[in-house]
């Protein structure tokens, strides 16, 4: 019996133009090479938790801008005004303890890129886990970093498998980048 996956059985039904019918097959679990583009895809994840990911697609861009582009760098240095801009943008999500995770964890990055040469490097360091390893190493090293918001970005990222099913043709494409979890 061929594996199926939620995700991939539901995107089918989309219009090509659906939020989570690009998302499926251009950016899930696909390996994420520049450090600035996975500390935005953690920020997303992050603030998923407890909304739908329909409402986080449909403010990607939003977020992309109130977070300086994801550049980690800018996000490490955000100030106070800062933080109150991010809190009173209504094209993001406004809350307090994710606006301060993201600027924490950008600092975080920032620290793991001095001591690994890049975030990504420190992705790669720690590879192999299991889900219950990974999970206790964000949660030790980054803020709002749970069990499923860490899976999600690993997921997402091409760090552990089970983004797609075997059969969906994306997954194919996503082979053929060589994802890290397909290196373990």
């Amino acid at each position: 019996m061929a594996e199926t996956h939620p995700y991939c059985a539901y995107v089918e039904t989309l219009d090509e133009n659906n939020v989570h019918r690009h998302y499926h097959d251009h950016e899930y679990g696909f390996p994420i090479p520049s450090d600035d583009e996975l500390f935005g895809r953690l920020l997303l994840e992050i603030n998923q938790a407890g909304l739908s990911w329909s409402t986080i697609l449909n403010k990607k861009d939003n977020f992309r801008k109130a977070y300086a582009e994801f550049k980690v760098d800018a996000v490490a240095n955000f100030s106070e005004s800062d933080r109150e801009r991010l809190l009173a943008d209504a094209g993001i999500i406004r809350n307090r303890l994710k606006v301060n995770a993201a600027i924490h964890n950008a600092q975080v990055i920032r620290v793991l890129q001095q001591e690994y040469g890049s975030f990504s490097a420190w992705l790669d360091h720690h590879h192999p886990k299991s889900r219950e390893a990974w999970v206790k190493l964000f949660k030790k090293t980054f803020k709002f970093t749970g069990g499923e918001i860490t899976n999600e970005f690993l997921m997402s990222s091409g760090y552990l498998a089970g983004s797609h099913s075997d059969t969906c043709p994306v997954m194919l494409r996503i082979k053929e980048e060589n994802p890290p979890w397909m290196r373990g």
